[in-house]
């Protein structure tokens, strides 16, 4: 008999699925919260049950989580995790600590359809979705890293979530989707939906959907200015061209000043990084919420592209902000642990059959 996997489930569905084994429905609500706040990964672990009951939940149901493939900590105190999901599977998943916060990075999708350009999983075929217990196993694995269970919230350091991983999150919308549900629920992880940014280079038909349904921030992989340019660097611009993805974006529901759109764009040396360049994204953005992440580009084996120097991306910075868009550059972090998206993954399908020791 297969196990269901609980991980994933959400309320109702874990309810349901109790009950058809003989559970009452409160067991629900106590399961949930052994798994989600105290973050146990044996039902012997969970006292509130008698034991006599424990036995019979292994047997129905499983609390499998990813394997750690490899872990890297940096000397900035990035952590990256290489997790293997049951299928053998790999995804890449980072935390990245602030002096205030620290963000997960969260993977969607096992490779990518998109092929941009200056991104390595971008070199990566697209092999599956995740699925939502996929999702939330990696945030799982990151509150056990960092020892969080059972810390008060204000000592944690795991505060925010982006989906900014391996993959589109918006061509695995649902899994995504049901996952930030589960993440979001107050009486488990609650993760607020103010505190978790999804990322996309642009599926406008589902921005609108994402903005109503989850009311998540928003961010828009951009990256370029023209239509000509962007269709090499982020292709997925051939089906949805800056003008359509800049109108869902003004339309975005749960977009205010508060609460503002996010663009990326990561900085190549000599290809989007002109003061030219700089005056277009103002004019683009007027009427948006929004403010932009210069992301200077970290470099992968066999990247098509260079870095822009500190005095271009200073200088392209100076003209965003003196036109009121907030434009800070994201630090380079954990360039020692192959810190660009796909990098770890991509060094160990390389040392394949080699023993690693960390």
């Amino acid at each position: 008999m297969e196990k269901t996997e609980i991980i994933g489930l959400t309320r109702d569905e874990l309810t349901a699925k109790l009950k058809e084994v003989g559970f009452e429905a409160f067991r629900a609500k106590q399961i949930w919260h052994w798994i989600y706040v105290k973050g146990v990964t044996d039902f012997t672990q969970m006292t509130s049950i008698a034991k006599n009951q424990h036995a019979l939940l292994a047997e129905y149901f499983s609390l499998a989580r990813p394997k750690i493939s490899r872990a890297l900590t940096s000397v900035d105190g990035t952590r990256k995790w290489l997790l293997e999901m049951p299928d053998a599977n790999k995804v890449e998943t980072v935390f990245i600590p602030e002096t205030d916060r620290g963000a997960l990075c969260v993977s969607s999708q096992v490779g990518c359809t998109l092929t941009c350009t200056f991104c390595h999983t971008g070199t990566m075929p697209l092999v599956r979705n995740l699925t939502a217990a996929d999702i939330i196993g990696q945030v799982l694995i990151a509150r056990d890293g960092l020892e969080e269970w059972n810390k008060r919230r204000e000592d944690c350091l795991f505060t925010n979530i982006v989906m900014m991983g391996m993959g589109e999150p918006l061509y695995n919308y649902d899994n995504v989707a049901k996952a930030l549900q589960v993440i979001m629920d107050g009486e488990g992880i609650a993760i607020s939906k103010r505190r978790i940014t999804l990322s996309t280079s642009g599926v406008v038909p589902m921005i609108e959907r994402c903005g109503k349904e989850l009311g998540v921030n928003l961010a828009i992989s951009l990256h370029a200015v023209r239509d000509e340019l962007r269709d090499v660097i982020v292709p997925i611009n051939k089906k949805y061209p800056i003008a359509q993805l800049l109108k869902a974006c003004r339309e975005y529901p749960a977009a205010n000043n508060a609460r503002r759109i996010t663009f990326e764009y990561v900085m190549l040396k000599g290809v989007n990084d002109s003061d030219a360049d700089a005056r277009e994204l103002v004019k683009l953005l007027d009427g948006i919420h929004a403010k932009v992440n210069l992301i200077p580009f970290n470099p992968w084996p066999g990247a098509p592209y260079e870095c822009s120097s500190k005095n271009r991306i200073r200088a392209f910075a100076e003209i965003v902000n003196n036109a009121g868009f907030s434009s800070p550059v994201r630090a380079t972090r954990g360039q020692d642990i192959f810190a660009a998206c796909g990098q770890l993954k991509s060094d160990s399908e390389r040392k394949k059959g080699q023993k690693v020791i960390l």
